[in-house]
């Protein structure tokens, strides 16, 4: 095995994306405690079977800095066949490792690990809630328009869902106790149930879903009230933020644990963020997706035997 030659600058976002990271949170630091360190590998593993494999580049996302979340590159390993890793954002919320390898010959094993120290915290809910307000038109930079609109897989525009939507306005004292009714409301009315993603109009048809869909319909009542609000993804799971703005008219971004253990404006959880929001585009994938995933495009395999392909994303410690 040798080192990587990459330089730890390319682990940190550019100018634009660093202040999308923070411009949109600047006090976020007063919520955060119970700081833990957590190791994740994230990688490939390309095992070559009788046939050759040339002209190979793949990519995969991996952990980005947030106000909660500071990350390092603390090892980094690949095998021979490997020409070159570079990092790329895709948009200004997601960065994803990539690797092009040449060729690996018949029966070999191509590799590039990657290992990260995320330094992790959890998130407190505000002791003083009713300050916060819906940001007005005037308050909605470029960034935060973006979390109004549908995205796949939450259909904003689908007439149930902006029915049922338009109720949580009636009655709410504030506009955090809003945010909480539809929180509460889809926790109470969705029934937790594993199975493939089907969006917010299906889970509200259905009466039930997983994390995602749990997520997806909150973000949907959310956006059609005017309230900014995206999908947070981490290792085997996914949860929600939404956007209201204090007093001094800053705003900030609260998150909440749609499916598991009830969390309302906070969030005691480790495993590292893997990206944030859920309305991308990618080179290797035609119209908008919900999450950046693995890629792999293999140029040529000479006599046709399929290779085995393995994607790391493996927290080591937590």
């Amino acid at each position: 095995m040798r080192t990587l030659v990459v330089l730890l600058l390319l682990l940190v976002p550019s100018e634009g994306s660093g202040q999308f990271l923070d411009e949109e949170n600047p006090s976020a630091s007063e919520r955060l405690a119970y700081e833990k360190p957590v190791q994740m590998q994230v990688g490939v593993v390309i095992h070559a079977a009788a046939s050759p494999l040339k002209g190979i580049k793949c990519s995969v996302p991996i952990p980005i800095e947030w106000p909660e979340q500071q990350v390092k590159i603390i090892q980094e390993q690949s095998s021979p066949q490997v020409r070159r890793v570079s990092y790329e954002m895709i948009g200004d919320s997601v960065k994803r490792m990539v690797m092009q390898i040449p060729f690996v010959g018949p029966g070999e094993t191509a590799q590039v690990l990657v290992t990260f120290e995320c330094m992790r915290h959890h998130i407190m809910a505000p002791k003083k809630t009713e300050q916060y307000t819906i940001p007005t038109r005037k308050q909605l930079t470029t960034s935060l328009r973006k979390y109004l609109g549908p995205s796949p897989f939450i259909e904003t525009k689908h007439s149930k869902i902006r029915k049922q939507a338009r109720e949580f306005a009636k009655d709410q004292k504030d506009a955090w106790s809003q945010v909480e009714a539809m929180y509460d409301w889809v926790r109470n009315h969705i029934t937790y149930k594993n199975g493939p993603q089907k969006g917010a109009y299906k889970a509200l048809k259905d009466g039930e879903g997983d994390c995602e869909e749990l997520t997806a319909l909150f973000v949907a009542f959310c956006r059609i009230n005017g309230i900014p609000a995206r999908t947070v993804w981490i290792p085997g799971h996914c949860y929600p933020e939404f956007y209201l703005v204090d007093q001094q008219g800053e705003g900030h971004w609260f998150p909440c644990q749609a499916a598991g253990t009830r969390a309302f404006g906070s969030m005691p959880e480790y495993r590292p963020i893997l990206q944030k929001g859920d309305n991308f585009r990618i080179p290797e994938k035609s119209g908008r997706q919900c999450y950046v995933s693995q890629q792999l495009k293999i140029a040529d395999v000479p006599g046709g035997s399929n290779p085995k392909i393995e994607w790391i994303e493996k927290i080591l410690s937590n």
